[in-house]
């Protein structure tokens, strides 16, 4: 019985480099080099056959080392194959069961791998944050990642058409707006609004511009005054009641602009707060809320204006993205160093971002762990089973043939610890 010489010609499975070709060759090596000690064994039998003294133990040796050699290579390629294509029982174990290996491995990897409490420690132990930011500070990464970004991020802009921003603002955004109540939302968020105090930014920027306004435009606020006296006031008291409302008005916003609890300030937060109470429970006020959304919602312009916005915003964001030079590409550059050098530098930064990669991965192999691993099962299910043999052969083929080599030489210890006792008795 002689190894079946085609195992030795196993082919790169379809679609593989040259990684595999360099694993093919080693397993070919061992292969030769297990086949060549079954010879050199079966070579030396023969010579040392019918012989006495020493050369009988050597023949002895040699007889039980073929034995061991045939037998661990009928094993070893029981696995994979019919041993010299002979259909025998419980042989080509991997294309007659790849769909449950498959199953095993999957379920194997999921159990061991694919968990929340080794996925954590993985992730902590690596500190991605600090690698990362090692990663963008060599070289012209960070300059590459921004170039890459910009691009792919300008023909993803560009391949938007007007038309589609129109049906979607036409054909969803309103629509969907017009069905849905928003005032109950709008007073939920008005109100957490006030609470938190946001929209004191915004009361001060107001107050700041109406009273620059107010200042640099007396000419207008007095002429306004003016125009509407009565017409038998004589002019120069037109002018000084004009003059002395605008100097009170000028005051009174300057005021409440440096004065954080100001009356009005307050008035505005009680007027807001109840507006925002009312948008929740009031239906009056809902209702007039809506009717108020629908009438410009319903607007002819509200649409075309939507569209030119995004139109020119989208022109702007391209034209700077394509630019070199431009300002998005040098600050989003500007951004990405100063957060290498923070990664590499701030160990609290590097551990709440570590902290949060290991939550989502967490959360993903903790609900979608097994979903993850039905990969396996279902790319050894593709495969036929020969393929199957010859990719996990390629893999692991080379360390199994040396179950073939310690086979040759522990059978042929056997055979002289044998062939001795034999003697003696």
């Amino acid at each position: 019985m002689t190894p079946d010489p085609g195992s030795i010609g196993l082919a790169i499975p379809m679609g593989e480099g040259a990684g595999d070709a360099a694993k093919l060759r080693g397993l070919r090596r061992m292969k030769t080099l297990a086949l060549s000690l079954l010879l050199l064994a079966a070579l030396i039998y023969l010579l040392t056959r019918d012989r006495g003294g020493v050369l009988g133990y050597v023949n002895a040796g040699a007889e039980a080392a073929m034995v061991g050699a045939i037998a661990d290579w009928f094993a070893v390629t029981a696995i994979f194959r019919h041993p010299l294509g002979l259909p025998i029982p419980h042989t080509a174990i991997i294309p007659k069961r790849k769909e449950s290996l498959g199953a095993s491995l999957q379920e194997f990897v999921a159990e061991n791998f694919l968990r929340e409490d080794v996925v954590r420690e993985r992730i902590t132990t690596t500190k991605v944050a600090h690698r990362a930011g090692g990663w963008l500070r060599e070289g012209d990464h960070a300059k590459r990642l921004v170039d890459i970004g910009s691009r792919v991020l300008s023909d993803g802009l560009g391949r938007v058409k007007e038309s589609d921003v129109a049906a979607l603002v036409e054909e969803a955004i309103i629509p969907r707006m017009l069905d849905e109540q928003l005032s109950p939302m709008a007073g939920q968020l008005l109100g957490e609004v006030v609470r938190d105090g946001a929209h004191v930014g915004a009361v001060d920027l107001a107050l700041t511009e109406l009273h620059r306004w107010f200042s640099t435009n007396e000419e207008e606020v007095t002429s306004l005054v003016g125009q509407r006296a009565p017409w038998w006031t004589p002019v120069w008291l037109d002018d000084r009641v004009a003059g002395r409302i605008h100097a009170e008005a000028v005051e009174w916003i300057a005021e409440i602009r440096d004065t954080p609890d100001h009356q009005a300030r307050g008035a505005l937060d009680r007027w807001l707060t109840q507006l925002a109470h009312d948008l929740q429970h009031d239906p009056a006020t809902q209702e007039r809320a809506e009717r108020l959304k629908e009438r410009m919602l319903t607007q002819p312009a509200v649409a075309t204006t939507a569209i030119a916005i995004w139109d020119a915003l989208r022109r702007a964001l391209v034209g700077s993205l394509q630019d070199p030079d431009g300002m998005v590409r040098r600050r989003a550059l500007d951004e990405l160093e100063s957060l290498s050098s923070r990664l590499m530098t701030d160990e609290a930064l590097g551990e709440r971002l570590d902290g949060m990669l290991a939550d989502i991965a967490a959360y993903v192999v903790d609900h979608y762990g097994n979903d993850l691993a039905t990969i396996i099962s279902a790319t050894v299910n593709r495969w036929d089973g020969r393929e199957t043999a010859e990719r996990i052969e390629l893999h692991v083929g080379r360390d199994l043939q040396f179950i073939r080599i310690n086979g040759t030489v522990v059978g042929g210890l056997t055979g002289l610890v044998i062939h001795a006792i034999a003697s003696v008795l």
